[in-house]
């Protein structure tokens, strides 16, 4: 997708220092206008419906509903709308929950500004952006069951979609779900299933589009839930 001349931001932070530091440091990013900034989860849904930003720097733990509890609600009335998850928790639960309802990424609030711009910029590309510190994380929220005590206790998910959602799939695209639910990139993928790594893209897009889902990382979630990352079979 085309990125726009500048990325309208709005930020969503309860710790007013904080949210005002990361204004004065987005506001040095020539690529980046901050349109507005939050403190909690009513002011950013009435900001965000007024303001229409191109992305949401969103941060979980505040008063009142946290910031994964948004995020449903943002899906829902602002699909368009792109949320990147700037938090202090490096918990788990917290990382699987906020890909399942919807963050296209998760980035810990001890990153540097290179990389929050950086991660702006992949965000609004459809990259999903992670956290390195969260990177062995997300394996184990990938890995599912039989991942051990990553999935002792369950984050509350959305409801199981009806059979129909994961029937809507060509043999074609479960195929490649199941590559993406162990993890795999589309080069991956191509050369696994002998094609065309452009093909594997319009896939997964198709894939996306049908489970309603905005990344390759909820997909592998989605897929891990449903057990379909099951290994390959050797040879």
């Amino acid at each position: 997708m085309s990125l726009p001349l500048c990325i309208r931001v709005l930020v969503v932070d309860d710790h007013t220092l904080f949210r005002r530091g990361l204004i004065a440091l987005l506001k040095q990013e020539p690529a980046v206008e901050v349109v507005g900034d939050a403190a909690d989860a009513s002011e950013a849904i009435r900001l965000a419906h007024g303001l229409k930003p191109d992305l949401i720097l969103l941060d979980n733990h505040m008063p009142g509903v946290s910031g994964i509890a948004l995020l449903p609600t943002l899906r829902r009335e602002l699909p368009e709308v792109r949320v990147l998850m700037l938090t202090v928790s490096e918990d788990e639960q917290d990382l699987a929950a906020a890909l399942r309802h919807g963050a296209q990424g998760y980035l810990l609030k001890t990153a540097d500004g290179d990389e929050l711009a950086a991660a702006l910029i992949r965000t609004m590309r459809g990259e999903s952006v992670i956290s390195p510190e969260m990177s062995h994380k997300l394996l184990n929220v990938l890995r599912g069951p039989a991942g051990g005590p990553a999935a002792a206790e369950p984050v509350e998910a959305a409801e199981a979609p009806p059979d129909a959602e994961l029937a809507s799939l060509s043999p074609r695209e479960l195929e490649i779900l199941k590559e993406l639910t162990l993890g795999a990139s589309n080069k991956e993928i191509a050369r696994a299933l002998s094609i065309a790594e452009s093909t594997v893209k319009i896939h997964v897009q198709h894939i996306l589009r049908k489970l309603k889902l905005s990344s390759r990382v909820q997909a592998a979630v989605w897929g891990s839930e449903r057990g379909l990352g099951s290994p390959r079979p050797a040879g």
